[in-house]
């Protein structure tokens, strides 16, 4: 990469916690992994209760646990109690971000027993599930059944209630949008214990639009109806090899699924990219294929979801070696091609959790927790992986691709990257995360006249500066990051550990229809905002008391 200069930083003094990191794997091996994959069984079994009891039973236990949450709100005391959180641990949370603000004042309510998939309706093709359905819990009730929420985030622990009051994506988004467009309606309590169905076009259409990436501020989400599609077995699955600077590599994961022409037959049902070096990547198109087709003389299945499998981005990155090839892989296997190895991160996690006699005789192991992973780090090292290791999506247009690509090669230096692309719709109002104006007059590539092409630029693992033993300013090096994200219409995913100050948080998102939420459904005074919740850093019981005093006047910064 003649033209990327990575810049010269100084070397970095190793203390006591660089050999804590290092060899971190002892606490993984022994006391981590045994106890997820006990974690992991339990769940499994309780899934398998769930799942024998009828629909009718598990509705009626659904509507008795409403009743409780709303019973428990009640009792909350505003003058006396803090803002209500949910009574889940904090370390428990899928993300770099800390919980902290669980640990000032605040009123918890219990939602641990909405973990259950209510209802199945093939007639309607909708999904009817509590917030605390996983995505590895649903996929093996619908897979069988050929049928497929439209979206399915690849890791099996991500709940539909992060997805939804957060942000999901997966290789099905430039189809379908984010995981939250899928959702066809909502049931919320609100702060005053009200019940409500929130959809698109009834008279709460102001909070369906509200919720999405509102991280759990404007009431609690006790189900949701989701959109599924028709699946078939298999997916066929192509590796292409792409060489190249950086642009060129853009350029060419845009061609793998936006085609030039406009032909909406050569667009696949899945896609993702993965940048390896500056120079080189493999983009991955597929297409649900039958059982008959998959097993078709001469064709290749591989069942990449067996423990002694090779992690799927390392199998992924012997296109580089072999050329472009195919193979067919099962549906459900597919999905979750990321989980054992946590995309790239079990590499730092365990340094020789690919080896083969590891995946052999331990990889049934796999993975880690990352809640565990998490409530085993102590704040030292948490405050180590923030400053030295980066966790990041970026939701940046896909014209703007390369230019983020450059970007990151110069300030982080981080690979591999995780590019999937996916749909921003413009819709009847203006929610947090929202297209260009004026998007759909430039005819770019990907684009039409109801939706903008993003993607997620996935940055995980510590930057070359770090492996090399060399000083990098991780929180600067963030700061630095969102205000690029600031000013080219991109988006940081809130799961993510942000140095955004208030005033940046609501440049990057629009505050609008969130706050007009937050007022008309009593949210202010009883769920913080969500700026709040987001923030770095510990809060503080004077920063409770300003966030549930302070709140009539929008806090979102003007428009430049």
């Amino acid at each position: 990469m003649s033209d990327l200069q990575t810049p010269l930083r100084p070397k970095r003094k190793k203390d006591w916690v660089d050999y804590f990191v290092h060899f971190r794997w002892i606490v993984v091996i022994f006391v981590v992994l045994p106890i997820s994959f006990t974690i992991y069984f339990l769940i499994y079994l309780g899934d398998v209760k769930s799942a024998m009891k009828s629909e009718k039973r598990r509705q009626e236990e659904h509507e008795e646990n409403v009743k409780k949450v709303v019973n428990r709100l009640k009792q909350r005391n505003p003058k006396k109690d803090g803002l209500v959180c949910t009574a889940r641990k904090p370390y428990i949370a899928v993300g770099m971000r800390n919980v902290d603000y669980k640990r000032a004042r605040h009123f918890e309510v219990d939602l641990s027993a909405f973990r259950n998939i209510l209802e199945i309706d093939k007639e309607r093709m909708i999904a009817k599930v509590e917030p605390l359905v996983n995505m590895g819990q649903i996929t093996r009730a619908t897979v069988p059944m050929n049928l497929a929420l439209a979206v399915v985030a690849e890791l099996d622990d991500l709940t539909v209630g992060g997805l939804i009051n957060g942000y999901g994506i997966e290789g099905s988004s430039h189809i379908y949008g984010l995981f939250s467009d899928t959702v066809v309606a909502l049931e919320v309590v609100l702060a005053n214990g009200r019940v409500v169905r929130a959809t698109k076009d009834n008279e709460y259409s102001d909070l369906f639009y509200g919720i999405p990436w509102s991280q759990g501020t404007l009431g609690l989400l006790v189900s949701a109806e989701i959109k599924l599609i028709p699946v078939k077995e298999y997916m066929r699955l192509t590796y292409t090899p792409v060489r190249g600077n950086l642009k060129e590599l853009a350029q060419a994961y845009a061609d793998s699924f936006a085609p030039r022409d406009g032909d909406q037959s050569k667009v696949p049902d899945f896609v993702e990219g993965m940048i390896y070096t500056p120079a080189e990547g493999v983009m991955m198109t597929g297409r649900y294929a039958s059982k008959e087709e998959a097993k078709k003389k001469g064709n290749v299945i591989n069942s990449v979801g067996w423990w002694f499998k090779p992690w799927f981005y390392q199998h992924a990155h012997k296109a580089l070696k072999k050329g472009e090839f195919v193979e067919y892989i099962p549906t459900r296997d597919y999905y979750h091609r990321h989980t054992r190895c946590l995309y790239w991160e079990g590499k730092l996690i365990l340094p020789f959790g690919d080896q083969w006699w590891f995946r052999w005789f331990f990889g049934w192991l796999m993975p880690p927790k990352v809640s565990l992973l998490k409530a085993t780090q102590g704040e030292a090292i948490r405050n180590y992986y923030h400053d030295k290791h980066v966790i990041q999506d970026l939701l940046v247009p896909l014209y703007k691709v390369g230019d983020a690509l450059e970007y990151v090669h110069q300030e982080m230096e981080v690979y591999p990257i995780w590019l999937c692309p996916h749909r921003l719709f413009k819709l009847p109002v203006k929610t947090m995360v929202y297209p260009e104006p004026g998007f759909e007059l430039h005819y770019r590539q990907g684009d039409t006249s109801y939706a903008q092409m993003f993607t997620d630029i996935g940055v995980y693992y510590a930057p070359a500066a770090v492996l090399r033993g060399e000083e990098f300013d991780g929180a600067n090096a963030v700061r630095q990051l969102e205000e690029w994200l600031i000013q080219n219409h991109g988006f940081q995913p809130q799961y993510a550990v942000s140095e955004l100050t208030e005033k940046n948080f609501w440049r990057m998102f629009d505050g609008a229809q969130y706050e007009h939420c937050r007022q008309k459904y009593g949210a202010i005074g009883t769920f913080m905002s969500v700026y709040y919740k987001s923030k770095k850093g510990k809060k503080t019981e004077k920063e409770v008391q300003e966030a549930e005093a302070a709140i009539l006047e929008p806090a979102y910064a003007e428009e430049a």
